[in-house]
This record gives structure tokens, C-alpha cells and sequence, in this order.
């Protein structure tokens, strides 16, 4: 148990209070690393295993501070603006402390923490949980990722009488899926698009073993809700609804109306990608509340 205390993870966030990572109220521990590339991924500062650096250039004054701290030699002044080397730059941290970015318009995301450290804050709020049917996820990025420090994580909350829960894509093999869920009350599970030629467009890998793995684990008897993220001009067309909802009653025998919840599109990551050094996504347009009904209205009527 000592052991499984101190294996560590790359964490890049633990917020506290959620209501919308599982039933009741709980802390979701979002973990480092993703299989997946999606172009509209809310979370990229998660998609790397290792730390990363989020710089708000809107907000820096270029009095370059950041240049003669940097060990990498990162950073310069170009036509009297602050511009980042992303090849140079390991998110050493080096320039992120308030003696050097006076501004504060740099981060660091993702530190290494041990389970036990990672359960402490956990476990404050156990009374909560308790109150409320809430507990604890593992999201990310995704979890699979880490399936050790992951299983760790579960088997403690399960020790301590927490309910438990994590949030995957399923695009590992099944070894790995059946590991991260064995001690998971709950499993959240992406089914992003149905099409795998579109998927792979998408996401960057096809949709075969997720599809493989979900029937896996509605055969292992998990409880399980599947989710769609819905992105206009990708998935969010009534014909891959369709398909999916058909998927989830026809192959997995569960009922849509229960296991499916279709999430309207949410801009959260479009301004992470410029912070990172990426390439500007495509923007989009939330869809309308009528067409999120009749969207709904779809997967009812499975």
C-alpha cells in the first residue's frame, strides 16, 4: 500500500465541487496525456504526458524579464513584442514566477503528485460525498494514460468508501480499458462520431477499438453513460446522432434516452491553442437551443 501511495502522476488540475463529472457532488482529478488530437479539444494543455507553458501574449508588457531567465533561451523581444521559441521552451517554470513575469501571463500546467497527495484533498470532502451520492473522477486528457497511478487512485477512493468514477476515450487496448475501470463505480465514455473515415479526420485514430471497447464494457456490466460532445459541421448532424443512438440501443441493448447525453458545443479551448504556441482553431457558434431539442427529441424516440 506504501507503494501505491507514492506512485506519481502528471496532474494538471483537481477542482473541487463538480456537478456535472458524475452523480452528486464531486472532485474531478484531471490527469495529463490523450491518445486523441481532437481540433476542438477543450482541454489541450492536457493532451501532452508532460507539462506544458500557457502564455497570455495579450496581456504581457514585453519588459522582458522572462529572456535572461529562461535557461533555454526561449524567449526574445521581435518589433517590440514578447515572442516564445516553442521549440526551445520545456516548461521549465523558470519564467513564471512573480519576480520575473510581473504581469503573470505564464503557466506551467501539469506537476507531478503521488496518490497520497493527489487523495488528501481528495478525502476533505468525504461528508460531501456522503450528502450528496458524489465521490470522485478521474478525467484528463485521458486517464488511460496513466493506468497505474489511475487504478492507484481508485482502489484508495474505494478503500476509503468514496464513490468512484472516470471519464475515457476507450482508444487503448482492452487490457488497459479493463484495468482503469475495474474499481470505477461509473464510466463516462466518449462516442465522438460514428463515421470512422470522419472520426479519424477528427480525433486522429479510428473509432474501431472504441467501439469494441464499449461492448466490452456493457458486457463487464459497468454503468455506463456515453457522451457526444457536439461539434458543429463534425458530429453534431442528425444522421450521426441517429447512428449512435441506434449503436447504444441495437449492439449494446442499453436505452438511449438514459445512456447518451449530448453536450452542446463549448468554446472553452479555442483561446487555450494560441496560449500553447498552436495554430488558431476553427471557431464556431453554439448551437441553437431548438436544434439541441430536436437533437434530443432524436434520441428519445429510440
Amino acid at each position: 500500500m506504501a507503494q501505491e501511495n507514492n506512485l506519481i502522476g502528471q496532474v494538471f488540475n483537481i477542482q473541487r465541487y463538480s456537478t456535472h463529472d458524475g452523480p452528486g457532488i464531486r472532485t474531478t482529478v484531471f490527469l495529463k496525456g490523450c491518445p486523441l488530437r481532437c481540433k476542438w479539444c477543450q482541454n489541450p494543455e492536457s493532451q501532452s504526458l508532460h507539462p506544458v507553458l500557457m502564455f497570455r501574449a495579450d496581456e504581457c508588457t514585453s519588459c522582458g524579464r522572462c529572456i535572461d531567465a529562461c535557461p533555454n533561451k526561449a524567449n526574445s523581444i521581435v518589433d517590440g513584442k514578447l515572442v516564445i521559441d516553442w521549440e526551445r521552451c520545456t516548461a521549465c517554470g523558470a519564467c513564471t514566477s512573480p519576480a520575473v513575469c510581473l504581469s503573470m501571463t505564464r503557466k506551467v500546467e501539469g506537476k507531478p503528485m503521488t496518490v497520497e497527495e493527489v487523495m488528501k484533498q481528495v478525502s476533505s470532502d468525504y461528508n460531501l460525498y456522503l450528502n450528496s451520492g458524489g465521490g470522485l473522477t478521474i478525467s484528463g486528457g485521458d486517464c488511460a494514460v496513466q493506468p497505474e497511478f489511475t487504478a492507484a487512485l481508485l482502489k484508495k477512493a474505494q478503500e476509503e468508501g468514496i464513490n468512484t468514477c472516470v471519464e475515457i476515450t476507450g482508444a487503448y487496448p482492452w487490457g488497459r480499458v479493463q484495468q482503469i475501470t475495474e474499481d470505477a463505480d461509473y464510466v463516462y465514455y466518449d462516442l465522438k462520431c460514428m463515421d470512422d473515415e470522419k472520426h479519424k479526420e477528427g480525433t486522429g485514430v479510428s473509432n474501431r477499438l472504441i467501439l469494441e471497447n464499449a461492448r466490452k464494457l456493457v458486457e463487464a456490466k459497468k454503468q455506463m453513460l456515453f457522451r457526444t460532445p457536439l461539434i458543429p459541421g463534425f458530429n453534431d448532424d442528425k444522421e450521426n446522432i441517429e447512428a449512435t443512438a441506434s449503436f447504444i440501443k441495437n449492439e449494446l441493448g442499453l436505452s438511449p434516452s438514459e445512456h447518451l447525453e449530448l453536450l452542446a458545443y463549448n468554446n472553452l479551448g479555442e483561446d487555450k491553442y494560441l496560449r500553447l504556441g498552436f495554430s488558431e482553431p476553427k471557431r464556431h457558434a453554439r448551437q441553437s437551443d431548438k436544434y439541441l431539442d430536436e437533437l434530443e427529441e432524436l434520441v428519445m424516440s429510440f
